[in-house]
């Protein structure tokens, strides 16, 4: 495939090339063979301050076509020719996707459909902003008339990871579009190839020049310098703890709104009477999906002790079932590789880490001794909760499983960690499934199943995995400001206003 962007940026319409040329390059790296790709050109923060100039001055433009004050029906239509294209391009998309980040192939097609729908569900929410503006609020003095009118916050400074480089990136391009934010957008330098795919997808789509952004780099090179930049009005990123940290300081020199999602250690409890054909399956897909680099990742099993011997024996006997290999060969179940080699090596060291701590290695933990970052699905039993593997985000295809006796135990050992992204709870008792639900301290509960995800429904955790909520119209409401507008009804020329009488 040629890769025809890679050494230029997109800032107000336009592919440029960095302010500095080509001086830096990043290699993208093939994780299943270890080689490389190709080298992207990155930014440096003089590009930032261009890129977020541009933005700038689209968001404030005034005037007939202006983005900021389009209808919300005005840009739904860019929002649908980009869902469009994207369902054009979805199987040259996912090979890349695949290609980049080491993801089975039919997985990224599925990460496609649900990048088109978001797309194309924030084109509806867009739409259906008309219908909120300008909604009376009833007031004790009928002297006034008071209205709520929506309004975008501006622009904003879009970081996301490299384990879901569409999706991360739908998940907030789609709604500040629709809500009529400008963007600046930082892929991850590990995965950025399908960034520049989506660049040109909404650059065919007709989005007005300096409405959208691309600045690829480094973090201390692009990220640093676009959270704290004065231009920005908000900073969305998906990533890391340590990262969210960084993102959030240097967001608060210019008081700017901030939404940060971040990792996770999600639990799943399973009770004595759960199927085990059915938690076996839901406990594989919530640890083993996408090579088990997700953050929502259900990778803790609490597992009743009246049948914690038979699901450990049939999620060995599951796991052995697994291929792992090419992203693009058609066994099914299979998993890639890891996304590079730094996060193999993470991974590695967490795995020796439970062997040395004295957890039970019932499958996997081998590492692969020819090319590629390949990892057994790995399996610890009898992990205690002041071990490493139990506490720490792994990000990688390693389930951590314990045993519990009483629901309080399992409430305790769920909640027992410093994440609260996802949480899940397997049983046929209902009125146990809701009180589980109530004491879970996440900001998604799973019942009876583990890890699906919908644009209607809202996503985000607590503690830290983060604040602020992605999709559904929470997601739109993370790039809306409420702006009050009140009038005065009663012509009075008499009377100045502090004479009126206070309705409060």
């Amino acid at each position: 495939m040629e890769f025809k962007y890679i050494n230029k940026l997109f800032i107000n319409g336009k592919w440029v090339p960095p302010v500095k040329g080509d001086t830096i390059k990043i290699p993208v790296v093939n994780p299943s063979t270890e080689e490389e790709i190709c080298k992207i050109t990155g930014a440096t923060a003089e590009d930032v301050d261009i890129a977020v100039d541009a933005a700038r001055k689209a968001f404030d433009k005034t005037g007939v076509g202006a983005w900021s004050t389009l209808k919300g029906a005005e840009r739904a239509p860019y929002l649908r020719a980009i869902s469009k294209k994207l369902v054009e391009k979805k199987e040259v998309l996912a090979r890349l996707e695949s290609l980049n980040c080491g993801k089975p192939y039919r997985e990224a097609l599925w990460d496609l459909d649900d990048v088109a729908g978001c797309f194309a569900y924030y084109a509806d929410m867009a739409e259906k902003l008309d219908t909120k503006q300008n909604k009376a609020v009833k007031l004790p003095d009928d002297r006034f008339k008071t209205v709520i009118q929506y309004m975008p916050v501006g622009v904003v400074g879009a970081i996301i990871p490299w384990n879901y480089p569409l999706l991360m990136a739908a998940w907030k391009l789609a709604p500040a579009l629709a809500a009529g934010c400008t963007i600046v957008l930082k892929p991850s330098e590990v995965t950025p190839l399908t960034a520049y795919e989506l660049t040109a997808i909404i650059e065919e789509a007709g989005v007005p020049a300096g409405v959208f952004n691309l600045v690829q780099g480094y973090g201390a090179d692009v990220g640093s310098p676009l959270s704290k930049h004065q231009g920005i009005d908000k900073v969305a990123f998906t990533g890391s703890v340590a990262t969210g940290r960084t993102v959030m300081s240097a967001a608060t020199e210019g008081i700017k709104r901030v939404s940060l999602e971040l990792g996770g250690k999600s639990p799943i409890v399973v009770f004595e009477d759960a199927d085990i054909v059915e938690a076996t399956e839901w406990i594989m897909f919530g640890a083993f999906w996408t090579n088990g680099q997700i953050c929502s990742a259900t990778s803790r099993a609490l597992i009743h002790e009246k049948i914690y011997d038979k699901v450990i024996e049939r999620l060995v006997v599951e796991a052995a079932k697994i291929t792992v290999g090419d992203p693009f060969i058609e066994a099914d179940p299979s998993i890639g590789p890891v996304v590079n080699a730094a996060q193999y090596k993470k991974i590695l060291g967490f795995i020796e880490s439970g062997k040395q701590e004295g957890a039970k290695l019932a499958f996997g933990g081998k590492a692969n001794t020819q090319k590629g970052y390949f990892i057994q699905p790995t399996i610890f039993t009898d992990v205690k909760e002041n071990m490493n593997i139990w506490r720490n985000e792994i990000f990688g295809p390693v389930l951590s499983v314990c045993k519990f006796s009483t629901e309080e135990e399992a409430i305790r050992l769920a909640n027992g960690t410093d994440y609260g992204l996802g949480a899940a709870v397997l049983s046929k008792d209902q009125a146990r499934c809701e009180r589980l639900v109530k004491a879970f301290r996440a900001g998604i509960v799973w019942v009876n199943c583990s890890q699906p995800a919908f644009v209607q429904a809202p996503w985000g955790g607590v503690k830290l995995s983060g604040f602020g909520r992605e999709l559904g119209k929470w997601g739109l409401e993370n790039y809306l400001d409420v702006k009050q507008v009140t009038s005065y009804l009663v012509q009075d020329s008499g009377k100045w206003g502090w004479y009126i009488k206070s309705p409060l």
